[in-house]
């Protein structure tokens, strides 16, 4: 009985490992967020195991007959849309009753947005915090405030709905002359990055529609 935790690229699909196609394949089944992406992914590695839905709006419900399988002696795979599994994705819960089952937990290296911006924007990275995704209403205004003494460099991912809303925010909270790196489709034909103070990045990006999925870089407050 054993769980994988298996990344799947982010942009481009040469990016996925031997190992990451070998376990997808021998597995007694794999637990996908959406499977009609993730059926894109496996057919193009000629992967046809069983696809299980496992998202954030059924987890709950289906979690207990997943760790009955595993119990049964099954082996089985978590796979996200893009990216390693329980970093802003759905995999925690699942992780976190297999090892109270005491099920083997093994996650797989691989793609993940959050290294290779952070890497590329050039800032501080021998100490950096995650963030993932701010709270969209409620809580977003503590979250933020509670980061204005954060001296590590932050990572934050965000949609191209509220890049811009969101720079604007981070001006106000760590000041307009904080350096930062916006980097856009991580991995994909049109992966790029922008680099500037936060008010550099408002003007660009004020300027210019945000497209595709985001990885702000901010660095910490200098003490």
């Amino acid at each position: 009985m054993k769980l994988y935790i298996v990344p799947t690229p982010v942009g481009n699909l040469d990016d996925m490992t031997f190992r990451a196609i070998k376990v997808l394949k021998e597995v007694d089944f794999i637990l996908a967020e959406d499977t009609r992406t993730s059926s894109v992914l496996l057919k193009h590695f000629e992967i046809s195991n069983k696809l299980i839905p496992h998202h954030k709006y059924n987890e709950h419900q289906s979690l207990m007959a997943i760790i009955e399988r595993l119990l049964a002696g099954q082996q089985g795979a978590v796979i996200s849309d893009a990216g390693t599994p329980g970093l802003s994705d759905p995999g925690f819960l699942i992780v976190r009753e297999c090892v109270s089952k005491g099920i083997e937990v093994e996650c797989l290296p691989g793609a993940t947005a959050a290294i290779p911006a952070l890497v590329n924007s050039g800032l501080p990275m021998d100490r950096f915090c995650f963030e993932g995704f701010l709270p969209q209403k409620k809580g977003r205004q503590t979250r933020l405030n509670s980061l204005k003494e954060e001296s590590r460099t932050m990572v934050f991912y965000e949609s191209p709905y509220r890049v811009l809303k969101t720079l604007e925010q981070f001006v106000v909270i760590f000041g307009p002359d904080r350096l930062a790196s916006v980097s856009r489709e991580i991995s994909k034909i049109h992966n790029e990055t922008k680099y500037g103070t936060l008010e550099q990045l408002v003007s660009y990006f004020a300027e210019n529609e945000p497209r595709g999925e985001f990885v702000i870089v901010v660095c910490g407050l200098k003490k």
